[in-house]
């Protein structure tokens, strides 16, 4: 994959291809893939009229195409090919049994104009638009109801443009919420990869409501001060597998979500069965997120092989009273973060409800939280860890996890129930309870031989340090 990265940037990847587990195990694989699909059709979007000069709105060519091509979707399906050029467009539709594919010097460009970016019904799990009352814009590529969708190319480029909206959002001048860069709903057999996507509006690839998804060696880049550019964000999503990815974003690399209060209660789809590895990340907020909005539930996430730079937490879990829902079987592992605020980061107060109709007793379970083999350097901050009271969140465990912490007092934590090993600095009081040997089956995904290799290894572990 072709991308431009700065020097530090080179030097962490590295660094961090050198140290990483991954290089020699890579014992984790996603199931779907349908990246090397051969459709039997084919069309080029200058057949369909479109001007690749960077001014020509080409949103009617892009409309067209997708509907000549959606005659082949039982013919084995088509493709559709955007050569070299700058190619202008509003928001348009895909199909199902599609591949859009995007030449190396090809780049989508979004309009900056919002009235090419139709208004849409908020999703049943929100209630409303995320930023205001209403309906939303309709992401820039956005599908629902399809199957067997590929979005790929040879590194060409989705750039959503979002300057505008970034400044309304500041202005407090916009009518409804802002689009997303790509969005699917309702779909199954989902590929995004080899693409840069740059500068959306707000959050960047939204899966929603969506199965076998998966999102594999992409870029994505937004300033680090543009508001809500989350990266990746599986949302009420089951069979996701995200990998080899590089992204730096004003806010989450990864956000993994599943409705908002009682919309997401009612609608009641967790995400689920979620793996994430080998991902690059830098941002102003969290490295991976789970929340704040995870009130179908969010449960089954297998994270490994991750670097996250100059962010300020490495893991952020955020929930609310009102949210209800849960939060479980969490496993992350091999974590290597640099200049990172707060490694760690639990908010069970964050706020922010969709309107007064929420239930202020709904409260969240979360349990069963591992995290394994996380190595910082220059963190202010081990951990802060903030549950709810009366609902305290338990069974959370840290193993072998060293933290080079800038302040005299690295861990606060309030409302929190676990158990640690081998961790420096030493932990609060409440995490301080022994994993074993009484409590290893309290602690979600280590392995059942992780005792023996412990013992074995615990002398030389102490030494490196």
């Amino acid at each position: 994959m072709r991308s431009h990265f700065g020097l530090l940037e080179v030097v962490l990847v590295l660094v961090f291809i050198s140290n990483a587990q991954w290089v020699a195990k890579g014992n984790m694989s996603c199931k779907c893939d349908s990246y090397g699909v051969l459709r039997p059709h084919s069309v080029t979007i200058t057949e369909f009229g479109a001007v690749g000069d960077g001014v020509t709105l080409n949103t009617k060519a892009f409309q067209n195409a997708m509907f000549y091509l959606n005659s082949f979707a039982d013919k084995g399906g088509a493709k559709l090919f955007v050569p070299a050029g700058r190619w202008l467009t509003g928001s348009f539709d895909l199909i199902s049994h599609l591949t859009l594919w995007l030449d190396k010097d090809a780049v989508i460009l979004g309009s900056t104009y919002s009235e090419d970016w139709p208004v849409v019904d908020p999703l049943p799990s929100y209630g409303r638009g995320r930023e205001l009352p209403g309906g939303r814009h309709r992401s820039l590529i956005f599908g629902r109801n399809l199957t067997d969708v590929v979005i790929t190319g040879e590194n060409g480029t989705i750039d959503g443009q979002g300057f505008e909206w970034w400044e309304r959002f500041r202005n407090k001048t916009l009518d409804y919420t802002r689009p997303h860069l790509v969005e699917l709903m309702n779909s199954t057999g989902v590929v995004i990869s080899n693409l840069t996507f740059l500068n959306s509006p707000f959050w960047t690839i939204h899966p929603v409501y969506c199965s076998q998804v998966t999102v594999r060696n992409v870029t994505i880049r937004a300033p680090l001060n543009s508001p809500n550019t989350d990266g990746i964000d599986p949302d009420s999503c089951d069979d996701v597998c995200i990998e080899d990815c590089f992204i730096t974003t004003g806010d989450d690399v990864i956000a993994i979500k599943s409705g908002w209060d009682e919309y997401g209660i009612s609608y009641g789809r967790p995400s689920t069965n979620i793996i994430i590895r080998r991902l690059i990340g830098e941002t102003r907020s969290s490295g991976i997120a789970i929340g704040s909005e995870m009130s179908g539930g969010v449960s089954e996430v297998h994270a490994e092989d991750l670097l996250f730079f100059n962010s300020a937490a490495g893991i952020r879990i955020k929930t609310s009273p009102g949210r209800g829902g849960y939060v479980k079987n969490i496993y992350m592992a091999n974590v290597t973060l640099v200049n990172v605020g707060t490694a760690i980061r639990f908010t069970g107060n964050y706020g922010e409800h969709p309107d007064e109709h929420y239930d202020p007793n709904a409260t969240p379970l979360i349990e069963k939280i591992t995290f394994k083999d996380i190595k910082g350097e220059n963190i202010t901050t081990a951990g802060l860890m903030q549950g709810i009271e009366g609902d305290s969140f338990r069974d959370i465990c840290l193993y072998n996890i060293t933290l080079q912490v800038t302040t005299n007092s690295p861990w606060n934590c309030s409302y929190i129930e676990g158990y640690s090993e081998m961790v420096t600095p030493e932990t609060c009081e409440s995490l301080r309870g022994e994993i074993f040997p009484d409590h290893c089956s309290d602690c979600y995904g280590l392995p059942s031989d992780l005792r023996i290799s412990r013992k074995r290894n615990k002398g030389a572990w102490l030494l490196s340090w």
